[in-house]
């Protein structure tokens, strides 16, 4: 789906539009929210959207998608990776990689993902298949979701008439989101290995 037709949708039908783009776009459906939200705050700009509304909007359909996709996961799990895992690049390898991952990062991975590009479409897939507890899944996506809408909305709405200039400047943050990630991760590691030395 094109810049024009994501324009076009969330012009037309507003928090509707944005629901559904959200909720594809956290379901492993490729859908730039940093083209999507920052046109709502555009629209909140003009007064033709609400600035809250569509950034509750946009986090509710992220954690209904995210569950979609972890539903998919944790109820298909290995067997669907093995047997359709190959046509999006996945493998047992990876299986066993995230199931690894989750079980001592599951949090922070799922919080900072949430706000690096690429990785939010995704993240959900491999918390279901490592079989993260639903509720801690939940919150942490929903924070993770609020924090990045809440950004890209402020963002568009600041920009007002270039909004688009956001989704061309957001791509560097995707470094800095990966770098953040990172350092959580290792903070997370090392504070595990530290609470199993002193048991």
């Amino acid at each position: 789906m094109n810049v024009s037709h994501l324009t076009t949708l969330v012009n037309h039908h507003g928090l509707l539009g944005i629901f559904l783009l959200m909720a594809l776009e956290s379901c492993c459906i490729p859908i730039p929210s940093e083209v999507v939200m920052p046109l709502a705050g555009f629209l909140a700009y003009r007064h033709l959207l609400g600035f809250w509304p569509a950034v509750i909007v946009a986090t509710a359909a992220n954690v209904v998608g995210s569950l979609a996709a972890y539903a998919i996961g944790n109820y298909a799990g290995r067997a669907f990776v093995l047997r359709y895992g190959r046509y999006v690049g996945l493998s047992a390898r990876h299986l066993e990689r995230a199931e690894r991952w989750f079980h001592r990062f599951g949090e922070a991975t799922v919080f900072f993902g949430r706000m690096v590009p690429a990785v939010r479409t995704f993240v959900s897939l491999p918390a279901g298949f490592a079989r993260m507890s639903v509720a801690r899944f939940v919150l942490f996506s929903l924070l993770g979701s609020f924090v990045w809408n809440l950004a890209l909305v402020y963002g568009g709405y600041q920009l007002n008439k270039h909004w688009q200039l956001l989704a061309e400047h957001v791509k560097p943050f995707t470094y800095v989101g990966a770098a953040i990630l990172l350092i959580a991760l290792i903070w997370f590691w090392f504070r595990r290995r530290a609470d199993q030395s002193a048991e």
